[in-house]
């Protein structure tokens, strides 16, 4: 088996670039914390056998750009990043859209969720990302 390959065939399992056009933090919450504190979560897989290092740039309806926010995944992990977590080199400000431009130097595959609690009837959603 070769790098980032699966059993069936030879090319990697995942992309080197990903996009989320849909962000958008939920600034309330109700409930206890770190728990059900309303975020968005990025899931990342890295199938290979090489450290992914990524970058992640956010981009705002209002034109501003947050990051790039460096990220590693160790090889054959995953790993739950909270936008809400992210903080140098900017904090991302809460309860503004934003898209998500996302690149690493090896294959990966990206999930995006979030968690919206500001209601006692919590909502949680999930979506596999743009990969290209």
């Amino acid at each position: 088996m070769t790098d980032s390959t699966n059993e069936n065939d030879e090319r990697p399992i995942g992309k080197t670039r990903w996009e989320l056009p849909g962000g958008h933090v939920p600034v309330d919450s109700i409930g206890p914390e770190p728990e059900m504190v309303s975020h968005e979560q990025l899931c990342l897989l890295n199938a290979g056998d090489e450290m992914a290092t990524l970058e992640v740039t956010l981009l705002y309806a209002d034109g501003h750009e947050a990051g790039p926010y460096p990220l590693t995944v160790a090889p054959r992990r995953v790993r739950h990043v909270r936008i809400n977590d992210l903080i140098d080199p900017y904090a991302p400000p809460l309860g503004e859209e934003y898209g998500i431009v996302l690149e690493s130097n090896v294959p990966v595959v990206v999930q995006w969720s979030r968690q919206d609690t500001r209601q006692t009837e919590n909502a949680a959603l999930s979506t596999i990302a743009y990969g290209e």
